[in-house]
């Protein structure tokens, strides 16, 4: 037990050094935009589905959304790019809400109880999800946050970015699936 909590801790340890400090925003939004609406792959890798429990004690599949595009934000509420696309996910969720679905899953451990206020500080209008070993092996093995994947109406991954990226990023990213559709 003291050898699995030591590796969650060496984890999120290496995921605060390595991702959360690089606070590098995109430059020019739109131009980056247009390149990753270039990179789109039509038909991606099949995404993993996974069962979590939700903040409020909800059990949530991926597959229970097939037939929206479904943004997966791995994040943790003591990362600041993660804070910073948050407002980003709201907007995104209240204008797409009938083709999108957010789902921020969360990589607190120790701060779990902080998501409740967290969420409501920054109105938070989509499930938040409590990440397992199995969830981060299944994608890759997360070794740096906010890490975000796009999965298409299928359940397709069809883009995957680590870092913060700009709202525009991600518009481009759900206009493009909208029009394929």
């Amino acid at each position: 037990m003291k050898l699995k909590s030591l590796l969650w801790i060496l984890f999120f340890t290496t995921i605060v050094i390595i991702g959360c400090e690089n606070k590098t925003k995109i430059q020019t939004p739109i131009a980056k935009a247009e390149l990753v609406k270039n990179e789109i792959k039509d038909d991606g890798v099949k995404a993993t589905d996974f069962e979590l429990e939700s903040t409020k004690g909800n059990k949530v599949k991926l597959s229970d959304y097939k037939g929206k595009i479904v943004i997966v934000d791995f994040w943790a509420t003591w990362c600041p790019p993660c804070r910073e696309e948050i407002p980003s996910f709201v907007q995104l969720q209240k204008v797409y809400k009938s083709e999108l679905q957010i789902l921020g899953v969360s990589l607190d451990t120790d701060t779990k109880n902080d998501l409740a206020p967290f969420m409501e500080k920054y109105k938070m209008n989509y499930p938040v999800l409590f990440a397992n070993n199995e969830i981060v092996n299944n994608y890759g093995g997360i070794e740096a946050i906010p890490t975000t994947f796009v999965i298409d109406q299928n359940g397709n991954i069809i883009n995957s970015f680590i870092g913060y990226h700009d709202k525009s990023v991600f518009v481009a990213e759900i206009e493009r699936l909208l029009k394929k559709s």
